[in-house]
């Protein structure tokens, strides 16, 4: 197995980005994308070396998460989903499980968000019922909405009500192959169009009480403690992504696209330049804050969870307005297909609703900030 960062850029330039366009045009799976960086390894990136994956963390995850972004959007999501999916089961899954991700073989997502309390992922519908007065068998019942890869994962890190404990979730691996599960029809919407977000029903679907992910009770706590910091952090370096390859295309056009009338690139207006330098200087702001919060995260910082909060809200927001500036500044080149702006600009919506979503992060922040929980009443 090759050193998986050292064979990033040769994944992207040979398999990730000549897909992207033909993945985003049919809204197909990045199959093939998918199958190289699991050969290469990625797939257990973030698995210790004694289980067999390559021992690297946060940091090195976000690096390929940018570097997928800045090519494909929807290859990215998928590994973004993977990677925050693991954070729980290394932490709390057998070794059986966490040996098989660790090889490469294995392609794990989140299952939180559910049709009854849509973006609100910590107040789960969903239920989980003893089958057997021994407890050996678990019974769950949930509408999902949203699952990425829903049809290609090999398992689901799904979120519950309670079986009898406190607290407002349990959390459980699941196979998607279980008598009980049913998933959606095929994902066809604005951006990130091969990411195979569909939504998943299960109806007693039976999984061994061994499925459980820490505490009954305590998935809560497990989501974010474990899995938002992953989900958020990468949620930033997804963002910023697709900020470099839209600031790094715009460059590109304006420097070679001239006013023959006047022999001057598009570049020498003055006003373009102000929004190039403008895409640069946000661009830069997110990759600074982004570099803070792991920082952040490495010191055990005081700051260090409002950092994370923040993380995904900054760079949702900041990509939203570097790729409408570079659609404004490429004019009608930016809404061909042969640029790539304008699909990542598509892709660029995704990151504001995805839950938490942008507004019930600013919420999170303002509460943190305040002194308050970050859930629940107030009073």
């Amino acid at each position: 197995m090759t050193a998986p960062l050292d064979a990033l850029e040769r994944v992207i330039d040979q398999v990730v980005s000549p897909n992207a366009p033909g993945v985003d045009r049919d809204g197909v799976f990045p199959d093939a994308a998918m199958a190289a960086l699991q050969a290469e390894g990625f797939l257990g990136l973030t698995l210790s070396a004694e289980l067999g994956g390559s021992g690297l963390g946060l940091a090195e995850a976000a690096t390929v998460i940018e570097r997928l972004a800045s090519a494909c959007g929807s290859t990215a999501m998928v590994t973004l989903m993977h990677y925050a999916a693991v954070a729980v089961v290394d932490a709390h899954g057998d070794e059986a499980l966490r040996r098989s991700i660790a090889s490469g073989d294995h392609l794990t997502t989140l299952a939180f968000s559910e049709q009854g309390s849509r973006s609100h992922f910590w107040a789960p519908i969903g239920t989980a019922t003893a089958t057997a007065e021994d407890g050996a068998g678990v019974r769950l019942d949930a509408s999902k909405s949203w699952v990425t890869a829903a049809a290609e994962a090999d398992s689901y890190v799904w979120s519950s009500r309670p079986l009898a404990g406190d607290g407002p979730m349990t959390l459980w691996t699941v196979d998607p192959k279980a008598t009980g599960i049913t998933v959606g029809t095929n994902f066809d919407g604005l951006g990130l169009r091969g990411n195979g977000s569909v939504p998943v029903r299960a109806e007693g679907v039976t999984v061994p009480a061994s499925a459980q992910l820490g505490a009954d009770g305590a998935g809560l706590d497990i989501a974010l403690a474990t899995a938002l910091p992953w989900f958020l952090v990468l949620s930033s370096a997804f963002s910023l992504g697709l900020m470099e390859a839209t600031t790094a295309e715009t460059g590109r056009h304006v420097n070679a696209t001239r006013f023959e009338h006047l022999g001057e690139a598009l570049v020498h207006q003055s006003v373009t330049r102000a929004d190039y330098a403008t895409m640069r200087l946000r661009t830069d702001a997110v990759r600074a804050f982004l570099a803070d919060t792991l920082a952040a995260l490495g010191a055990g910082r005081e700051d260090a969870t409002l950092r994370v909060l923040e993380s995904k809200a900054l760079a949702a927001e900041t990509a939203l307005d570097v790729t409408d500036l570079a659609m404004k500044v490429c004019g009608g080149a930016a809404f061909r297909k042969e640029l790539g702006i304008e699909r990542r600009f598509r892709d660029a919506r995704a990151a504001r609703v995805m839950a938490p979503t942008t507004d019930a992060l600013l919420d999170f922040i303002g509460r943190a900030i305040s002194g308050l929980p970050l859930l629940g009443p107030l009073a």
